[in-house]
């Protein structure tokens, strides 16, 4: 196989400089109030979003979304036919997701085979946006959803089905409803939504902890109905019920945002009027 000798390589073992940082700074709670990526976002608030669609010009449909320090890319492709007829619904479509971690995406470099961690997250993510496409409108067809994690800093599911969703409607995709995700960390008796890699690390850095856990949920607000749900950790019936509701609020505060992305994308997208 021909190698590109342009391409200068990076060594197999690397680490972010953020490795070496002293835990003292890396505390999560500054305060009872404060975040520790930013000291104006309260505990239930989500990260700044940036989201735009039509990226990447090969794919049927594209599209990017930065949270903070989370930087995710999806590409959708299709619908085209199945591979194999003989284990495809004739009367619905088929839809594949594909989620992968740069290398260079965690702290501690990683390898480009895909890890037992990404094959589930694969799965969660295609389990939240299968109830949100109407794949009876593409019998004998495939729809291929890729997504690439360029930076994580924090729980990506989330943020990985938002734009998924995003994707598949530039690309044109009929579907019931958006599906956007939202992920709340709990400890003790606090709730921090959207939480960061630091945050996730003092509570993990602080050893076993009663009432402890993550729920990420996928939501499609227009409808109303939950279409995912992930839950880690050992928590308490009145905890999950508080952490779910604060999900499904923080989906509710996204849904204005990626309306307006979806928005911007149609307009740029649209012929120039005769008048």
């Amino acid at each position: 196989m021909p190698v590109d000798r342009r391409r200068i390589r990076g060594p197999d073992e690397s680490h972010s400089p953020y490795h070496f940082v002293s835990k003292e700074s890396l505390k999560s709670l500054a305060s009872g109030d404060r975040r520790s990526d930013d000291s104006q976002r309260g505990p239930l608030d989500l990260r700044p979003i940036f989201a735009r669609c039509g990226l990447i010009s090969q794919a049927k449909g594209s599209a990017y979304i930065e949270a903070g320090n989370t930087k995710i890319i999806c590409s959708v492709y299709g619908p085209r036919e199945a591979d194999r007829r003989d284990e495809t619904d004739m009367k619905s479509g088929r839809l594949v997701a594909d989620m992968r971690f740069a290398p260079f995406a965690c702290h501690k470099r990683g390898a480009w085979v895909q890890g037992n961690e990404e094959k589930d997250m694969s799965q969660g993510l295609l389990e939240s946006l299968r109830p949100g496409v109407c794949l009876h409108k593409y019998p004998r067809s495939q729809i291929d959803v890729c997504v690439m994690v360029l930076e994580s800093d924090g729980p990506a599911l989330s943020h990985a089905v938002t734009c998924a969703s995003l994707a598949l409607a530039d690309a044109g995709i009929e579907m019931y409803d958006l599906v956007l995700g939202c992920t709340v960390r709990h400890t003790g008796t606090t709730q921090l939504l959207d939480p960061t890699l630091a945050e996730v690390q003092d509570d993990e850095d602080g050893g076993f902890v009663e009432n402890q856990g993550s729920v990420t949920v996928s939501l499609m607000p227009n409808m109303n109905q939950v279409s995912g749900l992930q839950s880690d950790g050992v928590m308490e019936q009145e905890s999950l019920k508080a952490a779910v509701q604060a999900c499904i609020e923080g989906c509710y505060k996204l849904y204005p945002v990626i309306q307006q992305t979806l928005l911007k994308t149609v307009r740029k997208k649209a012929p120039p009027s005769e008048s």
